[in-house]
């Protein structure tokens, strides 16, 4: 995706170097315009160095290139962040002064400007009126979050985080083919505590399940999350928190079923101390037994009860295994047939790989087809979707 970040003369511009890498790392070729003043917050050299690209700011350089059309032809999707007071006023009236002024005019991609200023400006009644304006233009205002402002004042205008600024600007330009998809995600990884302080428990961060979710939201999809020891929130979504295996299976127990998707790239402890000490465990020698016994198989039990109540239901499962090309595809396919799987997406995870990292390298692998994919957990998350529609369309 080519996007191009553009950056107007407020405080938070210092936040825009975030944004840029945000974007750089999902993949997406960034090309980023600041404005002279936003120049005055955050340097040309970082910016240039997080999006790989050159900075655009002069609207008098590169001539002969007629840059500010250039830009507003390449461009498929753009992010103004921070949008001042007076560049909502500026673009509200149609005014192009500056070189981002001309490229928002000449393009035809979906705007998002994201407003960041201190609460008495964003409350102003000229304020309101110009963000209504690029509203009913078809222009996308992210509204500012509630937060601390520049000194010691807090309330609403604070620019909102990186990610959801990224998300918000691709879901203008992700399609929408999940649209009406109803989608479980299981994710995360699962601690049995063995005394009130001590746990067996992985490595698994949950960042593919949360990939997993925002690919799902961008495309449409109505989604419930399970999250195993790790934070989520959204208002778009369901987040139901969970500790141990018995926890998720309990959860599991008070959702109706009747999902479309039930992705599991989620880390369940297969095994979990036969007894739970009520205090904690003295160290009184050199070793210590501690006797394991095997926890229910969670993904073989959801999806035999989803398929109870909606036959149709297609299920995702993970294997992270310590093995690589042609034993891990024959370990993936068994657990595929085994466990009644409609996909399995594994991978390699020696010496620590995939773990609490943001890019992977997974097979995607259906009874009959197998796609090796290599990217950042969005894009697998993306493919993941895209293979699970086209097995639907091929049915």
């Amino acid at each position: 995706m080519r996007v191009l970040v553009g950056i107007t003369g407020g405080i938070a511009a210092y936040k825009s170097a975030e944004i840029v890498r945000a974007f750089s790392e999902l993949g997406h070729d960034v090309r980023v315009i600041a404005t002279p003043n936003a120049l005055r917050f955050i340097g040309a050299a970082t910016l240039e160095a997080l999006s790989h690209n050159q900075l655009f700011s002069d609207l008098y350089s590169d001539i002969p290139d007629v840059r500010h059309i250039e830009l507003a032809q390449w461009a498929e999707v753009v992010l103004v962040a921070p949008a001042t007071a007076s560049f909502l006023a500026r673009s509200a009236s149609g005014l192009a002064d500056d070189l981002l002024g001309n490229v928002l005019l000449a393009t035809t991609a979906p705007i998002a400007v994201a407003p960041a200023m201190h609460s008495e400006m964003w409350l102003n009644a000229a304020t309101e009126a110009n963000v209504s304006t690029l509203r009913a233009r078809g222009i996308t205002v992210i509204e500012p979050g509630i937060g601390r402002l520049t000194g010691e004042d807090t309330g609403v205008g604070r620019l909102p985080e990186a990610n959801q600024l990224v998300q918000a600007t691709l879901s203008l330009v992700t399609p929408k083919d999940l649209s009406g998809k109803s989608i479980l995600v299981v994710a995360g990884g699962t601690r049995e505590f063995i005394d009130p302080v001590r746990y067996i428990g992985n490595r698994s961060s949950g960042k593919q399940g949360i990939a997993l979710v925002e690919e799902a939201v961008a495309r449409g999809a109505s989604v419930t999350l399970i999250a195993a020891n790790f934070n989520y929130q959204s208002s778009q979504v369901k987040v139901i928190d969970v500790v141990d295996t018995d926890g998720l299976l309990a959860a599991m127990s008070l959702l109706y079923l009747n999902f479309d998707f039930i992705v599991m790239p989620a880390a369940v402890s297969d095994y979990r101390a036969k007894s739970f000490s009520e205090k904690k465990i003295k160290r009184s020698s050199s070793s210590y037994s501690l006797e394991l016994t095997a926890n229910p198989d969670v993904i073989a039990t959801l999806s035999a009860e989803a398929r109870k109540v909606n036959p149709e239901v297609r299920v995702v499962g993970f294997a992270a295994e310590t093995e690589s090309g042609s034993a891990l595809l024959s370990l993936a396919k068994e657990k595929l047939s085994k466990k009644h799987l409609h996909l399995i997406v594994a991978n390699d995870v020696s010496d620590g790989a995939a773990f609490d990292v943001d890019e992977n390298s997974v097979h995607i692998i259906s009874e009959n087809t197998s796609k090796l994919v290599s990217g950042s957990k969005r894009l697998i998350a993306a493919e993941i979707y895209t293979v699970l529609l086209d097995s639907i369309a091929l049915s």
